[in-house]
């Protein structure tokens, strides 16, 4: 099988998105799942709608045309905003997106009148993490805005937590999107279909003790892949951790000094890593990089570690294992090696186990 290579358990996959749905579906929250980390890879698609998700979620027009060519039913959202100039591609392949902004919520109804098409929109609240949305007293205008526009239909409200800063969600944020979801309600005298309480890192909160007020949709993506959650990055009881593994070939196996010798510069990379001077040792090279993935995102088997990286070469102390050429190493991958190794186009996405539907 070719390497490099990144194996999928769609059963795990499975697992986790049936778990959460139903978990969050005792708090009255749906979940979206989202499908930006394997460019919108249809059987994993598949497998998310099959597990109850109410909807997909990208950040990029071509992963949502991907869907929309394989035939995958379900609604569509795009996740980051787009740019003026992509609002007629956006129309067609995105149920509702995301925005903030009114120029480009202008060009979203143009393009969706002469489509002939309604698209949704979800305002963006900026709740402390500094990424993207609205101010909180903006948000009322912006509704307002939308709801004047042809073409156009206001879905909800949502907001972006624990991405850009690390700004945990908790009860006092998301008692704030419940109060602008009643505002925004009574100051268009329509109602919202979705009260979005952010991704992954919102699970702690939704599946805790306190009352959660009008949120009524995650959007997963981390939890469902991984079986974590981004703020600890700790494991979710009762989920699969097991569903990716990246799979690398052996390129150079010797035993050589584990301390480099003479002038020390900066790396390909940036600064040198310190290294420990253990005598001579085993060292292998695996068939992999930055250009594959995030070398420090990478999970070496037990009793091996990961020395460092280039673009193409990631050197590995294998411990008492005896590697040859040719052989393979299985990595383990948090959320960040994952995404660079499925959009890198070096690495194949391969399903090792298929979920049979419900």
């Amino acid at each position: 099988m070719a390497a490099p290579r990144v194996e999928v358990d769609l059963v795990a996959v499975d697992h986790n998105a049936r778990t959460l749905v139903g978990r969050l579906a005792a708090r009255g929250i749906g979940v979206t799942g989202v499908t930006k980390a394997t460019l919108g890879w249809p059987p994993l698609a598949r497998t998310l709608v099959d597990a109850g998700v109410r909807g997909l979620a990208d950040s990029r027009p071509a992963n949502l045309e991907r869907l929309a060519a394989a035939g995958v039913e379900s609604h569509r959202t795009l996740l980051r905003s787009p740019t003026p100039d992509e609002a007629s591609r956006v129309v067609l392949a995105a149920d509702a997106s995301c925005n903030t902004e009114a120029v480009v919520v202008r060009a979203l109804s143009g393009a969706a009148v002469a489509a002939g098409r309604v698209h949704g929109v979800v305002l963006m609240v900026e709740l402390g993490d500094l990424r993207e949305g609205l101010m909180p007293d903006d948000v009322e205008e912006a509704a307002l805005l939308v709801r004047s526009l042809p073409g156009l239909h206001l879905r909800g409200i949502g907001t972006n937590l624990a991405c850009q800063s690390g700004v945990t969600p908790d009860a006092t944020n998301m008692a704030v999107l419940s109060g602008l979801a009643d505002a925004v309600e009574v100051a268009t005298g329509s109602s919202l279909e979705v009260v979005s309480g952010g991704g992954s890192s919102t699970l702690g909160w939704a599946l805790g003790e306190a009352a959660v007020g009008r949120i009524d949709d995650l959007r997963l993506g981390e939890a469902i892949l991984l079986g974590r959650e981004p703020l600890q990055r700790r494991a979710l009881e009762g989920l699969r951790t097991d569903a990716f593994v990246l799979v690398g070939v052996v390129i150079e196996a010797k035993v050589k000094p584990s301390a480099p010798w003479g002038a020390i510069g900066e790396t390909a990379f940036g600064p040198a890593r310190p290294a420990l001077d253990r005598g001579l040792r085993r060292r292998a090279i695996v068939a992999l990089g930055h250009q594959d993935t995030d070398p420090d995102g990478l999970v070496a088997p037990p009793g091996m570690t990961v020395l460092g990286a280039s673009s193409d070469h990631l050197v590995i102390d294998p411990g008492d294992e005896v590697l040859a050429v040719g052989d393979e190493v299985a990595f383990g991958l948090g959320y960040g090696a994952l995404v660079r190794a499925l959009t890198s186009p070096f690495v194949a996405c391969v399903p090792t186990a298929v979920a049979t539907p419900a």
